[in-house]
């Protein structure tokens, strides 16, 4: 039986969604509706800059490149579509940046 993942949005109007642990999460964050956009999908424009609560891999290191650019001093700030592998439940806001 598999493990589920929750992916909830506070201060939004966006229900959670579950996925199955060790999933792709930007491929969920599209095919359900969630407040995460998605531009290049390769960790570079920035669009999908989020603040992340919970226990998940840290980033790459182009990933972390991307990170000190876009939002200096934020330590939950994470690029979606480079969150590849979810094992525990998360919240995420969107960030600007």
């Amino acid at each position: 039986m598999p493990d589920f993942c929750k992916i909830s949005f506070p201060e939004s109007d966006f229900t959670p969604i579950t996925l199955e642990c060790h999933q792709s999460l930007s491929e969920h964050l599209t095919i359900h509706n969630s407040p995460v956009l998605f531009g290049c999908r390769t960790g570079i424009c920035g669009t999908c800059l989020v603040e992340v609560i919970g226990d998940i891999p840290p980033p790459q290191p182009d990933e972390q490149e991307m990170l000190e650019t876009l939002a200096t001093n934020h330590p939950h700030a994470r690029l979606a579509c480079q969150i590849d592998d979810v094992t525990v439940n998360i919240e995420i806001r969107r960030l600007k940046g």
